[in-house]
């Protein structure tokens, strides 16, 4: 067990049962033995490999929290079953009521002005049982290999050559096609209302109109309109 000022953490080594082509679990505990709310953030050096939840979050006083990592399933061993991944936990004391959406990679910096507790957790393999191999299915069908639900980010932080990234960089992705379709959305919504706009006021301007021609035109007009707004909004 791991013991810092606000966080202690059970283990300092993430034990895998690994198997190929199979995903695996592998539980983190986290306790806060202050008085004070502490927000937290997890990153690694493989963030392609690893599924973190959840990878930021609030411990409350004198209260626990269970990170769930999980490893994607890997299609060759390693040699002599050693891996060089690492995970870094980061912790913060953050204000009273703090929820996990408050909690920002900014936090976590030293211009921050806060003080940034760290803890270095390492991967280890180890051989799967009968039993852990049962665990490993049902991680797999929690969590599909093809699942996005893991953040990845741009956080910086070096030991050596290796850099700790942090899972915000999907949710990023993420976010930022949800806004591209959005505005997207929106456009073609006033693109909309301005033809509905027109064909109101020729609507009216046929209905003035006594000719038969007029009526005529109005219908082929009516007409187009409905076939661009329909492909509007099947975009």
């Amino acid at each position: 067990m791991s013991t810092g000022e606000l966080i202690s953490v059970d283990h300092l080594e993430l034990k895998f049962p690994f198997e190929l082509n199979k995903q695996i679990n592998s539980s983190l505990q986290l306790t806060n033995n202050t008085d004070k709310h502490v927000g937290f953030k997890v990153k690694t050096t493989n963030p392609k490999k690893y599924c973190v939840r959840p990878n930021t979050g609030v411990v409350l006083p004198q209260s626990t929290c269970e990170i769930i990592v999980t490893m994607q399933a890997q299609h060759e061993a390693p040699p002599d079953m050693q891996c060089r991944d690492k995970f870094l936990l980061q912790s913060v004391a953050v204000s009273p009521g703090a929820t996990p959406k408050d909690i920002t990679p900014e936090m976590f910096t030293k211009e921050s002005g806060n003080v940034v507790e760290e803890c270095k957790l390492r991967v280890v393999y180890v051989p799967a049982t009968p039993s852990t191999s049962a665990i490993a299915q049902g991680a797999e069908e929690a969590f599909p290999s093809n699942a996005s639900g893991v953040d990845k980010g741009n956080f910086s932080g070096t030991e050596g050559s290796r850099t700790y990234v942090d899972s915000d960089d999907k949710s990023s992705e993420v976010r930022s096609l949800i806004s591209k379709l959005t505005d997207e959305k929106n456009a073609a919504i006033e693109q909309s209302n301005r033809i509905r706009q027109e064909l109101e006021l020729l609507r009216r301007g046929s209905n003035k109109s006594q000719g038969g021609g007029a009526s005529l035109m109005f219908v082929v007009v009516v007409g187009l309109i409905g076939l661009i707004l329909g492909y509007i909004m099947k975009k």
